[in-house]
């Protein structure tokens, strides 16, 4: 199997031999069944997460019913940002949504490898930088567009989840009921027509 973590990271920078070889030593795969639950609500995480193959689904209890914040799947990665700054609980779960094979890295590996190689905190930076700037772009797109333009732009960006989540997930993540997402999907069937 290549070594995607490898390719993700040369695709911001020309890795040496050195450094990707340390990368692909140091890597710890975990394989997840479908339905594991990688974090609970109320656990700290502070490890950090990059999804070789599958989909995890982010969600938070409201009342008693899920509320879908996020999908992950492969080539992104799963960062609690106030686990690794703060120490602080989890306000969401993270599930898998389908077999998932996933690298987990820590702060102490991450120490290591910046002394060993000191441009690898620069390259964590980046990573860092890009997972915020995505939720940023989430939460911004949920306060400014409606569900119709939310569901038509995860079409046009992420096609794959339609054929791995379920329509009761979608339609959480879209913030509406689901038989708002099937009246949704109807009037945009009937506009391409």
């Amino acid at each position: 199997m290549e070594n995607k973590i490898v390719k993700y990271f040369s695709q911001i920078t020309s890795l040496s031999q050195d450094e990707a070889s340390v990368l692909e030593e140091g890597m710890v795969v975990t394989h997840l069944k479908k339905d594991t639950f990688l974090i609970r609500d109320g656990q700290i995480s502070i490890d950090t997460y990059f999804i070789i193959e599958g989909c995890l689904r982010q969600y938070c209890l409201i009342d008693g019913e899920e509320k879908t914040t996020n999908f992950f799947t492969e080539g992104q990665w799963v960062i609690s940002l106030t686990g690794l700054t703060q120490n602080t609980p989890s306000f969401h779960n993270l599930v898998c949504m389908e077999e998932t094979s996933l690298v987990i890295g820590n702060e102490q590996k991450a120490q290591e490898l910046f002394k060993k190689f000191p441009r690898f905190e620069t390259l964590a930076r980046v990573v860092v930088e890009k997972s915020f700037a995505e939720q940023q772009q989430l939460m911004t797109a949920y306060h400014t567009d409606t569900p119709e333009e939310r569901y038509l732009k995860l079409q046009r960006s992420r096609p794959d989840l339609f054929q791995r989540v379920s329509q009761y997930h979608m339609a959480s993540y879209i913030g509406v009921k689901p038989e708002s997402l099937s009246r949704i999907r109807k009037r945009i069937a009937k506009n391409k027509l």
